[in-house]
């Protein structure tokens, strides 16, 4: 046999990526990993590749997050590992299948104090679901099956393998594993289900608190299904946004709760006597904050077991395919309706939560958030994928931007990740070509991850980043005055993002009032269409946050 017609560990590690329908591996090489690099120049995936191995992860993740299969990234070994620890810590935290394949030094060095070589699986099996290193090339194909697989299972979240630059470079005797079946839960068990249902037909006001498990296609099908049929209200976490339709909405959406316990949907938790957490996880909006007095009672439908602590004591869970779970209870509940008591202090508290107590006189040169997220709203449509950074216009957004898909309005709610949002837009514009991408950051996020401008206009991706721009680490900063009537460290200096965008290819405007930007966002809308990501720059006045948390409603919402 030639040399080119033998198989490597190299090519076990492509073709399992192949046998697993990998459309994108998002990577940076190095020598430890370089033959698999070269192997994808001739078959596989398509290579992206990244400024900085942590934004990487972030693409894969939001691959991830976005189809429910595990986004796939490719590093090299030593920094090229450690860099990608904060997007998969983030990605399991979160609930976001990605498989991460990095290079180890050769076998005969990793008890050494050789060049690049450290414990990568100890380092990562922290923050893993799943995280091995490969001793034997034949083994190759198998571990990433597994990997692949427990990425995606139950709750879903990062896999890591680490593979030793001699596998990768060493002949294979077999072929990859073609990936098999997925294991399929059935429905919850029928007694659960009746429990469920004779429970909500008691109740004077059940409400169904949407995380991010309940955002999956499927899921989402069937929590429209009974919202149909049954009129039940609905509070969303930040990450569950987008599961009510527009249809749906004045009849049954409540709001979105996450940080502050100050929001409609908080006064809805607290006075429903019946919760039924559907895909549920408290990292996405701790129980202590919802359920304080510890007097919620509480049914989870979920595909794991709930963790339990004291403000979180479901007295049923209902453990199975939650589509299915919720198929079987829709018949089980058909005909219920809310009593006039219900619908009347619900009528009020959809009332009160309109009137936003907020003052949005036009101040000169710099937009209130409100003008931001309204002019924003107008000109995007329910398809539109909109991707958010952490800071204060993450909590703007999430309270005030509304979503009628679910998975299209993202953001890390659990880890708080800065600089994710970029990345995400990178991964929403590849797998939902033909529809607008716009991706949001404050002026102290975008530079986590402001590099990746780059791959966008590589790529030519139909990308609008908005940077909400106020000079500070303004989240930490309004947070901290509350605390302490002063806030320190959050302050640093300008940079001109306009120059900034064009030096990467891509088109930079600044705007300072709400008409010009309405002007300007419509321009930079079509002409990311065609030429590809266009930046605006919109100096932002935050004098408000200081209400974010604050109670904006009376007591009597309670």
């Amino acid at each position: 046999m030639s040399e080119t017609q033998k198989t490597y560990g190299a090519d076990l590690v492509v073709d399992s990526l192949i046998n697993h329908d990998v459309k994108y591996i998002f990577g940076i090489p190095g020598a430890k990993i370089d033959r698999v690099f070269d192997t994808l120049e001739d078959k596989g995936p398509e290579l992206i590749v990244a400024r900085h191995e942590q934004n990487a992860a972030f693409m894969a993740q939001g691959i991830g997050r976005i189809t429910g299969e595990p986004g796939v990234v490719l590093t090299t070994s030593g920094p090229g590992v450690s860099n990608l620890a904060t997007g998969l810590v983030t990605a399991t935290d979160e609930g976001d299948p990605v498989l991460a394949i990095s290079g180890q030094v050769k076998r005969s060095d990793l008890l050494k104090r050789a060049h690049q070589s450290m414990n990568n699986v100890g380092m990562m099996q922290p923050i893993t679901k799943y995280s091995a290193e490969i001793h034997e090339t034949d083994t190759l194909s198998e571990i990433i099956a597994n990997a692949y697989r427990y990425a995606k299972e139950g709750k879903p979240g990062a896999s890591f393998i680490s593979i030793p630059q001699d596998i990768v470079d060493s002949p294979a005797s077999v072929k990859a594993i073609k990936p098999l079946t997925d294991p399929k839960l059935g429905s919850a068990s029928v007694d659960d289900i009746n429990y469920l249902a004779q429970a909500i037909k008691n109740a004077k006001l059940p409400v169904l608190l949407l995380g991010n498990g309940a955002s999956t296609a499927q899921v989402t099908k069937s929590i429209r299904q009974i919202l149909n049929a049954v009129k039940l209200p609905v509070v969303e976490t930040f990450q569950g946004a987008g599961i009510v339709s527009r249809d749906l909405e004045e009849d049954t959406f409540f709001g979105r709760v996450g940080l502050f316990r100050n929001q409609p949907g908080d006064m809805l938790l607290k006075r429903s006597d019946l919760i039924i957490a559907i895909g549920y996880d408290p990292i996405e909006y701790e129980a202590r904050n919802w359920n304080a007095e510890i007097s919620a009672r509480i049914i989870v439908i979920d595909v794991e077991p709930a963790e339990i602590d004291t403000y979180f004591q479901p007295e049923r869970e209902l453990i199975g395919d939650i589509a299915e779970s919720l198929d079987l209870l829709l018949p089980a509940i058909a005909g219920y309706r809310l009593d006039d008591d219900a619908r009347e202090y619900l009528s009020g508290l959809k009332h009160k939560a309109n009137d936003l107590k907020y003052d949005r006189t036009p101040q000169e040169g710099i937009l209130h958030p409100l003008d931001v997220i309204e002019v924003l709203q107008g000109q995007v449509s329910d398809d539109t994928t909109v991707t958010v950074d952490v800071g204060s216009h993450y909590i703007w957004m999430a309270r005030y931007f509304k979503s009628y898909e679910a998975r299209h309005l993202l953001f890390s709610n659990g880890m708080q990740t800065l600089g994710v949002a970029l990345p995400w837009a990178i991964s929403a514009a590849l797998v939902r070509p033909n529809t607008q991408v716009v991706s949001i950051s404050g002026d102290g996020g975008f530079l986590f991850s402001g590099q990746e401008l780059e791959t966008a206009v590589r790529l030519k991706l139909p990308i609008v980043h908005l940077i909400w721009n106020d000079g500070k680490y303004n989240m930490v900063e309004f947070q901290a005055e509350k605390k302490y009537g002063r806030a320190a460290g959050v302050s640093f200096g300008p940079v001109d993002f306009v120059t900034y965008a064009e030096s990467f290819g891509a088109k930079g405007y600044r705007v300072h009032t709400k008409d010009e930007f309405e002007t300007v966002l419509a321009k930079a809308m079509a002409e990311s269409q065609t030429s590809g990501p266009v930046l605006i720059d919109i100096p932002i006045d935050y004098k408000d946050n200081l209400s974010l948390g604050e109670t904006i409603l009376p007591d009597k919402f309670y």
